[in-house]
């Protein structure tokens, strides 16, 4: 019995003790180096790394839509056909202290081919614009920038037409790559605000800014097209800008908003406009299908439209795209 009481004893001693050690507050050692304090358990060094700032913000998205028809033998008539749309978006925004530098690229190709006609292939859309801004803060809101806008396409363009008395449809080229391009580079005043929402807005007022018209094609410089003068590549105005855009801007759920509008007056000319807008509005299904509806209007009293009739005139350009596909971002 006294043995059994005497191991009884024991095991409980060891038990009180294990119960004490956990109780018990660990403290751990510190160690000053630098003016830095750092901690130590045991022979461990536990080091609180600073946090990493991010200046840069990138990013984009790429969409793709494509449409077909095959028919044979259809008693209600019509013609096998097939579209493609596609676009790509980057965008490179920078920020530290003071210093905003905000880039974006846009990338538009699209085709339609058609069985029955004589050129099967034919362009649809093509859009390049590349727009940087870099601007210093002045207050809350208001930065002094600088911006450059590049606009232009990359393949030849084409009007299609049918003469009187014939049914042999010709084209002739109206347009290719830099044919026209416009480079404008501009540098005023700034406001810009980014709301909680992540939406953006941005106005610029620029009072010296220059805009260049390049045309390269020398059968279209030659005839003085997109108001160059004949036989001249490069068309050069000073004037006044004014150019206004959102992102983001949620319109309701899953329905998102972008747009921007650049309007241009050269000083010898001042109130007439040169006017490019654009607006996509997306409306997203999920992660990978939206629905687009991008819309391009352009005018510039220099560029006549050639019409159906062989004349040609002063007009506004004017393309809606509407685009159900995939939609990736990254």
């Amino acid at each position: 019995m006294l043995k059994y009481s005497f191991l009884f004893g024991f095991f409980l001693t060891l038990l009180c003790q294990q119960i004490h050690a956990q109780d018990r507050m660990v403290i751990p050692d510190t160690v000053l180096i630098n003016g830095d304090t750092l901690l130590m358990f045991g022979d461990s060094l536990i080091v609180d790394e600073p946090t990493k700032e991010i200046f840069w913000n990138t990013g984009g998205n790429y969409n793709l839509n494509i449409q077909q028809v095959t028919l044979s033998n259809w008693a209600a008539g019509g013609s096998s056909t097939f579209a493609l749309n596609s676009g790509l978006s980057l965008f490179a925004n920078y920020k530290k202290e003071k210093k905003v530098w905000d880039t974006q690229l846009n990338l538009n190709l699209g085709f339609n081919r058609q069985a029955d006609r004589i050129y099967q292939t034919r362009k649809t859309n093509d859009n390049f614009q590349f727009s940087s801004n870099y601007g210093r803060e002045l207050s809350e809101f208001f930065y002094l920038s600088t911006q450059l806008d590049a606009r232009a396409q990359l393949l030849p363009g084409y009007k299609y037409s049918r003469p009187a008395g014939t049914d042999i449809e010709t084209r002739t080229k109206i347009s290719d790559f830099l044919s026209p391009g416009y480079v404008q580079s501009s540098t005023g005043l700034n406001y810009r605000k980014t709301y909680k929402n992540k939406s953006k807005i941005s106005v610029i007022l620029s009072p010296f800014t220059g805009r260049f018209t390049i045309v390269l094609d020398d059968s279209l410089s030659r005839a003085g097209a997109f108001g160059v003068e004949p036989g001249e590549n490069v068309r050069a105005e000073a004037g006044v800008s004014i150019a206004a855009s959102v992102n983001d801007i949620r319109l309701m759920e899953n329905v998102t908003w972008k747009s921007d509008i650049n309007l241009f007056s050269n000083y010898e000319r001042f109130g007439n406009m040169v006017v490019n807008f654009n607006s996509v509005i997306r409306m997203k299904v999920n992660k990978y299908i939206s629905t687009r509806i991008e819309t391009v209007l352009i005018y510039d009293e220099k560029v006549f439209i050639k019409q159906d009739d062989g004349t040609s005139k002063q007009a506004v350009q004017l393309q809606n795209l509407i685009n159900f596909g995939i939609s990736l971002d990254f």
